[in-house]
């Protein structure tokens, strides 16, 4: 209980710390997507992890470095005896002894088994690294769609309350007709099931933002209400429009410029690679089981001292060779084709993780340009659709139209209505997604890359 409570003050302290030096207010009423994602960070525990496992690595490599330094070594000792080589009794105060030993001695040759080492533990350190920028994009994409899912469900439960209002006007009126006969038992129950209806829907879009508040509560460590800042849709208009018109010959080229940059700076492959890497040394290491070693005592020295010789001292400086070479070859070569096994398992990772990503670059390449294309058509659709709607509920004032067809106009309004919606936060979703892919932590150089006005 007492370590879970100090992680706890930990984390809310290093919370608070990040929010402080990011400038964000902690009593604000609104946050904006940017605050989002320092909360996200700040709050992810993968990310606090990830760190320790870091400088873990790091004391790793040290320790390996030191191993290559040389090694400083002390003992002493001390004795008495109370028998004689007669079996006779002694005064143990005469047989008093005591000495002490000094020594450096320094590595020479082991078959270069300390680089190898050395070199693994470099990779390791690196490979955390990357493991660590990996997980960073994680959190931002996970912040960026906690943030967008709410604006999301806001958007929606506008667009609910908004037809639940026209049903309870077209109920209202057609209470008015059905009292006053004009129009029949059946009409009117149908704008009561269509008001019913809307109501269940305004009901689930409610549900529905509660649970992704929730989620992006949690996700950001917030414990108060807050508002989010909206989306400026206009400022990603030249990249809609650019992609909403893209010709397939442009987005092969961008294709191919955007997995140029995820080659050179993706973290999964570039772990991978280092996974790979470290696989080539495990086998060279393996390898050079084989190689005998050298080591030399450059200085030692010893301190003695017993009641019937007094103090004495020596000293002393020299090489001493020794080699192992196994003779159970099949044993070392057993080792050996497990590493190389080892080296062929983490090539075809690498090759697979290379053939992942550029897969997940191509859906969320052709995803961005399919939302950016739904996104323009959603608009001119929902541009009709209100004028229809509104046409229609005119013709439904002067009881030229049916509660059906102000039913039918209702439903095309808000199903274009929540398209639009979809789209647009799929939109910036696909570019969360090529952001991480990439490893891209500036949106502006992003969009500058998207729309070809940076470079790669």
């Amino acid at each position: 209980m007492m370590l879970k409570q100090e992680w706890r003050n930990m984390k809310k302290n290093l919370f608070l710390s990040v929010l402080m030096l990011a400038g964000i207010d902690l009593f604000a009423q609104t946050i904006s997507l940017e605050q989002a994602r320092l909360m996200a960070l700040a709050n992810s525990r993968s990310l606090a992890r990830y760190s320790l496992a870091i400088q873990s690595s790091i004391l790793e490599e040290k320790s390996q470095l030191y191993t290559m330094l040389p090694s400083v070594s002390a003992d002493y000792n001390a004795s008495m005896f109370y028998l004689n080589r007669d079996w006779g009794f002694v005064n143990p105060t005469d047989t008093f002894g005591a000495g002490f030993n000094f020594a450096v001695t320094q590595k020479i040759f082991e078959g270069g088994k300390s680089f190898i080492q050395k070199a693994l533990c470099e990779i390791a350190t690196e490979s955390v690294r990357k493991e660590a920028l990996a997980e960073f994009f994680n959190v931002l994409d996970a912040a960026d769609n906690a943030y967008y899912a709410v604006l999301e469900a806001a958007a929606s439960l506008e667009a609910a309350e908004s037809s639940l209002q026209t049903a309870n006007l077209s109920l209202a009126i057609a209470e008015v007709r059905q009292s006053g006969g004009i129009i029949n038992q059946g009409d009117y129950l149908k704008a009561l099931a269509e008001k019913e209806s809307r109501e269940n829907t305004r009901n689930q879009a409610r549900r529905n933002l509660a649970l992704c508040y929730s989620k992006f509560r949690n996700l950001t460590g917030l414990t108060q209400t807050v508002e989010l800042e909206q989306i400026n849709f206009s400022a990603h208009e030249r990249l809609i429009v650019l992609f909403a018109g893209i010709t397939d010959e442009e987005a092969d080229v961008l294709y191919a410029n955007l997995l140029k940059i995820l080659l050179k700076t993706n973290p999964s492959l570039a772990r991978a690679l280092l996974n790979n890497q470290r696989a080539e040394k495990n086998l060279s290491l393996a390898k050079r089981d084989f190689a005998p070693t050298l080591s030399a005592t450059l200085f030692s020295t010893a301190l003695s001292y017993s009641v019937t010789n007094g103090f004495g001292s020596t000293a002393s400086g020299g090489i001493t060779l020794r080699g192992s070479i196994p003779l159970d070859f099949w044993v070392l070569n057993n080792r050996i084709e497990k590493s190389k096994n080892a080296q062929i398992s983490a090539a075809l990772d690498y090759a697979n993780t290379e053939n992942s990503l550029e897969t997940e670059l191509q859906s969320a390449l052709l995803n961005a340009l399919a939302q950016a294309g739904t996104i323009v058509s959603s608009r001119r659709a929902l541009e009709y659709a209100e004028k229809h709607f509104e046409y229609v509920m005119e013709r439904y004032r002067l009881s030229q139209s049916s509660v059906s067809d102000l039913g039918e106009a209702s439903s095309l309004l808000i199903s274009n209505r929540n398209n639009l919606i979809r789209a647009q936060y799929g939109f910036l979703q696909s570019l969360s997604k090529l952001r991480s892919l990439c490893a891209v932590d500036d949106e502006k150089k992003l969009v500058a890359i998207l729309t070809g006005s940076g470079e790669d």
